[in-house]
């Protein structure tokens, strides 16, 4: 994996670049629309390229290896094989269920036992393995196993985290340079930065982590309750750090006005349940503002979802008839809620390399956020 800058904007930390993989170029700064269990929920494959124009896609470690599992990926060639996308590719680790799923786990040293959420079954995860599954899995972007802290959570259980977290970073990194793929194409491991929300923890984890200088790096455990001044403060930090050559992946941020900011500190790789999870229960992220397409305002209206967007979906049907899908909850509705809302997301980090690239990033940001938050 290669990483490019191509610009610089004078007035803030945001910049341009190219991850260059073996299936495929990303154009950063870029959103990743997330696809737990090998699909990005309520959308296919062709209107991921062509309508929504996704460069990259997420796969979830602990989803896919409870369900298909490894067996039926393999025979499938890896995850590109068995659903069909051909550009690149990334997984979460398993960490963030570490987090999510607390009741049904028991960290040690050496890994996680945890149970299926499906069928009780017991498991266990270990920075190895973890490595491996990704492996089979195939993802272009393998992330290290980690442990995601709480918001909120004491000093002393953030410093005993990090610590965990940085010797399962370490086995993870051995285990990567020790194994090959086995698609016949190049895998690139990211180390994740943790520290909660205390500036010398994050500091210690950011330096450690530079020191390795693996492929690409990502800030974790942020955008879990913390209010969006601190994450900001803890991701400015975190980028000061962390190599000016290298992608950094802000984890599971976020709304448009945390992209764009987010993006002024520094950061290039961003993903979010949230155009998805959002456009199934109505919520639409416009260029003019966000709509509720539930609310009565739009049951007569028969103008685009979203001329100014532009794209088949977000021209060619109205919010009257959106609407009408979304109130009788027929599955076209949240078809082209989904697809609306995550071009948007496209739409919004294309904007922004082109404003970066001119110059004006940070007017356009100001005047931009308070447009696009906006309730309509």
């Amino acid at each position: 994996m290669k990483f490019t800058l191509t610009a610089q904007d004078n007035a803030s930390k945001a910049r341009c670049g190219v991850i260059q993989t073996d299936h495929g170029q990303i154009q950063t700064p870029i959103f990743m629309p997330v696809g737990t269990a090998g699909t990005v929920k309520a959308v296919h494959q062709r209107e991921l390229e062509q309508d929504i124009q996704a460069e990259i896609i997420l796969g979830n470690t602990y989803h896919l290896y409870l369900r298909p599992g490894l067996p039926l990926i393999e025979r499938s060639g890896g995850l590109h094989g068995f659903n069909g996308w051909q550009r690149p590719i990334l997984t979460d680790s398993g960490g963030y269920q570490v987090y999510s799923l607390a009741e049904n786990r028991k960290i040690s040293e050496e890994g996680v036992y945890f149970k299926s959420h499906i069928d009780g079954s017991k498991h266990f995860f270990t920075p190895e393995n973890v490595v491996d599954i990704q492996r089979s899995i195939g993802a272009d972007i393998i992330m290290a196993f980690d442990e995601c802290t709480p918001f909120p959570c004491e000093y002393h259980y953030a410093k005993t985290s990090l610590g965990l977290t940085h010797r399962w970073l370490e086995r993870c990194c051995q285990r990567m340079d020790a194994t090959e793929g086995k698609y016949g194409y190049q895998q690139s491991l990211f180390p994740i930065v943790q520290g909660s929300t205390f500036k010398d923890l994050r500091v210690q984890s950011a330096e450690k982590i530079a020191e390795l200088q693996r492929e690409g790096n990502a800030i974790g455990g942020l955008a879990v309750g913390e209010p969006a001044e601190v994450m900001y403060e803890m991701t400015d930090l975190v980028c000061s750090l962390l190599p000016t050559d290298k992608p950094r992946y802000l984890m599971g941020v976020g709304t448009p006005a945390n992209i764009l900011e987010s993006i002024a500190l520094g950061v290039d790789m961003f993903d979010c349940v949230m155009p998805t999870r959002n456009a199934r229960n109505g919520m639409l992220f416009t260029t003019q503002g966000i709509i509720n397409i539930r609310n009565e305002k739009w049951k007569d209206d028969l103008s685009p979802i979203d001329e100014t967007l532009g794209g088949y979906v977000s021209i060619f049907y109205s919010k009257a008839y959106l609407r009408h899908l979304v109130m009788a909850k027929e599955m076209l509705g949240a078809q082209i809620a989904s697809i609306q809302n995550l071009r948007f997301y496209l739409w919004l980090v294309q904007q922004a390399r082109a404003h970066i690239a001119q110059g004006d990033f940070v007017v356009w940001k100001t005047r931009i956020i308070p447009q696009l938050m906006q309730r309509l």
